[in-house]
């Protein structure tokens, strides 16, 4: 447990510091690459659509092989950086044993072509994680190439998932998402699933004890063009991690706790340590749920229809790429009543009428930035891209 209370007290000092927000590209890692510590090396493993290559680190030389990938989608970046964290802070955390009893492959940026657009699909309008059967695009090959010459014994699918989520349906957002996929229609839990169920038990009792009631599963109905359930059908233990919202847009607090999961799961395995009862309490974790927004203004007036209502707006970040910056751009995503849901910010309108400067209407996908209830101005614009 020493080795997470370092990382949770010191990650400001711990983490690779010229890695930062949500826009991660091969232009911000290359750097980073060509001053790897000893015992790390990279090469590249191929070339994406638009010939950009992909680059893949090499580690360790234990007998336990773990192919790690990040970026399918090019806008999911935080394990991106939370697995160079990984990387720079092998020696400084005393887990050089790691290396002992474990190789990897990881792969930082799978989709360079998304990353450079901030876009979830590849250079062709290609969700990557659907083509996993019929591997129609180059990062599609990469991968199965990886797949097929490392015979890994374990993998880590590494994404990001939208701040909606919400632990079960409870008012806690989803910091962390995890996922064994099924391998069949049936969901059957055969040994590799479950020995991915119990890695993720291993983690989520780890992270309970810094995120408590913040943690999630993924549902796991089967698609065999999805890279994790393709794998695991292949006879390899597979894992989802899911980064979400804890806090902050840039996601450096959900950062340092993939950072501590990537390292509880790497010990698990290194450990070849077996949970019992792995399946009953991995299952006990509670799925996620689409039940939360960026900022819900509850009871207010506003005109809906040519008639006046009490009403909720619930609000959704649109993240806009603008000059190598990432935006959130508030956006009316919802008008209706909406008790059942969650917000990272909530806002009492106390039945008052809201208003729209340049008397805007209100509507759905209208941009919400700055308004009034009754006499009060309010603004969602964020600093430095953060929220206030």
């Amino acid at each position: 447990m020493e080795l997470y209370q370092n990382i949770h007290s010191n990650f400001s000092d711990r983490k690779v510091q010229d890695l930062n927000g949500r826009y991660i590209t091969n232009a911000h890692i290359l750097p980073i690459l060509n001053r790897l510590p000893n015992g790390f090396s990279y090469e590249i493993a191929g070339h994406s659509e638009r010939n950009q290559p992909i680059f893949a680190v090499k580690a360790g030389n234990g007998p336990s092989k773990i192919l790690i990938w990040s970026q399918m989608h090019g806008n999911e970046s935080t394990s991106t950086k939370a697995l160079f964290d990984f990387i720079f802070n092998v020696e400084h955390l005393g887990i050089s044993s790691f290396l002992e009893h474990c190789s990897f492959f990881i792969i930082p940026i799978l989709n360079p072509d998304g990353a450079q657009d901030y876009n979830r699909f590849n250079a062709n309008g290609i969700d990557l994680n659907r083509d996993a059967q019929a591997l129609t695009q180059s990062e599609s090959l990469v991968l199965r190439e990886a797949f097929n010459v490392f015979e890994p014994d374990f993998c880590f699918n590494m994404h990001d998932q939208r701040s909606i989520y919400c632990v079960g349906g409870t008012k806690n957002s989803a910091s962390l998402s995890f996922l064994a996929p099924a391998e069949d229609k049936e969901r059957s839990i055969s040994s590799n699933r479950e020995q991915a169920m119990g890695v993720i038990s291993k983690i989520n009792n780890v992270l309970q004890l810094f995120i408590p009631d913040k943690i999630s599963r993924f549902n796991d109905s089967f698609n065999i063009n999805c890279v994790g359930d393709k794998f695991q059908s292949l006879g390899v233990p597979t894992i989802l991690f899911e980064a979400g919202h804890s806090g902050d847009y840039h996601r450096e607090d959900t950062r340092k706790y993939m950072l501590i999961a990537l390292l509880s799961a790497i010990k698990c395995l290194s450990q070849k340590t077996v949970l019992k009862d792995a399946v009953e309490t991995y299952l006990n974790i509670p799925e996620n749920k689409p039940l939360f927004f960026d900022v819900l203004i509850k009871n207010v007036s506003v005109e809906v229809d040519g008639k006046t209502a009490i009403i909720d707006i619930g609000i959704l970040y649109e993240e806009v790429l603008t000059e190598s910056q990432i935006h959130f751009v508030p956006t009316i995503s919802a008008i209706d009543c909406l008790n059942d849901y969650g917000a990272h910010q909530f806002i009492d309108g106390k039945f008052e009428a809201l208003t729209l400067f340049n008397n805007k209407k209100v509507e759905l996908g209208v941009t919400i930035s700055n308004f009034f209830i009754k006499k009060e101005e309010f603004s969602l614009f964020v600093k430095n891209n953060l929220r206030l």
